[in-house]
């Protein structure tokens, strides 16, 4: 039996998705170190903290160790398939704000989202920008969505389309939860 190089595979991973090993070390809130001991294979991380390490990418364990590439043959996902995303909006919100996504977005350049953000909930005080363009539908709730120096104010049905180099800013000021689907190219998360 061969042993499986999980510091190559990491390596691999991390450059596929374009990543520093910085970048991937903030995403999954862990230090530089961490990454280049795992890549290096001097650091033979728990499950725990290799799925954390992952979770940056984003990539579920089965993927990363599994040798076949068939992701691209997957053509539907039920939602307890859906890739939970967990960077720092989420652990800033302290779980009122939810990102699950739809299959590896690596493989297709078009990442989805299926997005949830409770009553107050809201992506932070720092606008975003990334390189990408990006569009939503709120298929439940209401979600304030601010573009530059313009708010909206976005109801069930509604739905938006922006180049996401323009800083932005997702929040709930409602008191029920908010579900959107949205749509980015190139994939920010």
């Amino acid at each position: 039996m061969m042993d499986f190089d999980v510091g190559g595979r990491l390596r691999q991973v991390r450059e596929t998705a374009g990543l520093s090993q910085r970048e991937l070390a903030r995403r999954a809130g862990v230090t530089n170190g961490t990454i280049s001991l795992i890549e290096q294979n001097r650091n033979s991380p728990s499950v725990s903290s290799l799925r954390r390490v992952l979770q940056g990418v984003p990539m579920t364990l089965s993927e990363f160790f599994s040798t076949e590439d068939t992701d691209l043959e997957k053509i539907t996902f039920r939602h307890d398939e859906l890739l939970p995303l967990t960077n720092e909006i989420e652990r800033n919100n302290q779980g009122a704000v939810s990102f699950l996504q739809v299959g590896d977005s690596r493989k297709y350049g078009l990442q989805i989202l299926y997005e949830t953000y409770q009553p107050g909930a809201d992506t932070g005080r720092t606008m975003l920008q990334h390189a990408s363009n990006e569009g939503g539908i709120v298929i439940s709730g209401t979600i304030e969505l601010t573009v530059g120096d313009s708010k909206h104010i976005l109801n069930t049905g509604d739905s938006y389309l922006f180049d996401s180099t323009l800083p932005h800013r997702f929040r709930n000021t409602s008191k029920e939860p908010c579900v959107i689907v949205s749509a980015c190219t190139p994939p920010y998360l």
